[in-house]
């Protein structure tokens, strides 16, 4: 079942793994969106530099703790079904405030949960 994922951090550089998780997320047939400071596209998809209105199943972080409080109210106001909080993005401020608002943070690989199937 396809899941539409907003990719929070975006950058059209190919050795970073918001690029790649992208381009598994696509082969792998859920629809992405791209959000990010990086102007550019990844395959042919824009990476939005403001907010994007859109309704998502997950997000998936590629953005440092230290950066992500400005994200918090956007995100919440998604009302995705979870956020992933890939390698060196934990953040437990912002965990428990999603728990809050009944929205699962899962600390995880993207890119490991698309290889094992657990996505």
């Amino acid at each position: 079942m396809a899941k539409p994922t907003l990719v929070l951090g975006a950058t059209p550089n190919p050795d970073r793994y918001a690029y790649k998780a992208t381009m598994m997320l696509k082969a792998h047939g859920h629809p992405v969106v791209l959000y990010g400071i990086k102007q550019g596209e990844i395959d042919g998809i824009p990476i939005h530099q403001t907010a994007p209105q859109v309704e998502v199943d997950t997000v998936t972080l590629y953005v440092g703790p230290q950066n992500q409080p400005p994200y918090y109210d956007y995100i919440v106001g998604l009302h995705p079904k979870r956020v992933i909080f890939n390698p060196g993005t934990e953040n437990t401020v912002f965990e428990n405030l999603l728990k809050e608002h009944n929205i699962e943070p899962v600390i995880a690989c993207t890119l490991v949960m698309l290889t094992t199937g657990q996505y």
